[in-house]
C-alpha cells in the first residue's frame, strides 16, 4: 500500500495522482498530494514509478497508523523505479541509474527488449492451418 509521500522531495506535479487507478490521493492547495484513501490502494507502485523525484513509498504490507520517512530506510525509497528499469529519480542523495533517464510513457529497456524478442519470434514462428 502506499505508505508515504515525502513533502520535501515532492515538486507538486501530480503524476501519482493522475497515474493511481484507484483514486487514492487527493490534490491539495500546497500542491503536495495527500493520501486521501490508503485502503483503495492496490499495490500496483503506478504512483511510484512515475514519480520524477523519488517522493514515494509503496510497501508490500499495509501500516494502518502511515509511516514516517525515518521508519523506511532511504534506499528503499523510489526504489521500484531502479527495478523495473526506469532508474531512480533525481531525489537529493539517491542512487543515479547508469544512463540517461528514461522519458515517462516510453517502456523501460527490459520491457523493450523482451517486446523485441517476442515480435521476433511471433513473426518468424510458423502459422498453424485451423
Amino acid at each position: 500500500m502506499i505508505e508515504l509521500v515525502l513533502a520535501d522531495a515532492c515538486i507538486g506535479c501530480d503524476k501519482c495522482v493522475v497515474v493511481c487507478p484507484t483514486d487514492v490521493f487527493d490534490t491539495t492547495p500546497s500542491g503536495i498530494p495527500v493520501i486521501a484513501r490508503q485502503d483503495d490502494c492496490q499495490t500496483c507502485f503506478m504512483c511510484e514509478a512515475y514519480c520524477p523525484t523519488d517522493a514515494l513509498y509503496v510497501g508490500p504490507d499495509a501500516t494502518p497508523e502511515g509511516l514516517v520517512a525515518d521508519d523506511v530506510p532511504a534506499d528503499l525509497i523510489g526504489s521500484y523505479r531502479d527495478r523495473i528499469g526506469w532508474g531512480r529519480g533525481r531525489r537529493p542523495g539517491a542512487r543515479t541509474a547508469v544512463g540517461p533517464p528514461i522519458p515517462h510513457g516510453d517502456l523501460p529497456p527490459r520491457l523493450t527488449e523482451r517486446a523485441s524478442i517476442a515480435s521476433q519470434r511471433i513473426t518468424t514462428r510458423e502459422v498453424e492451418p485451423r
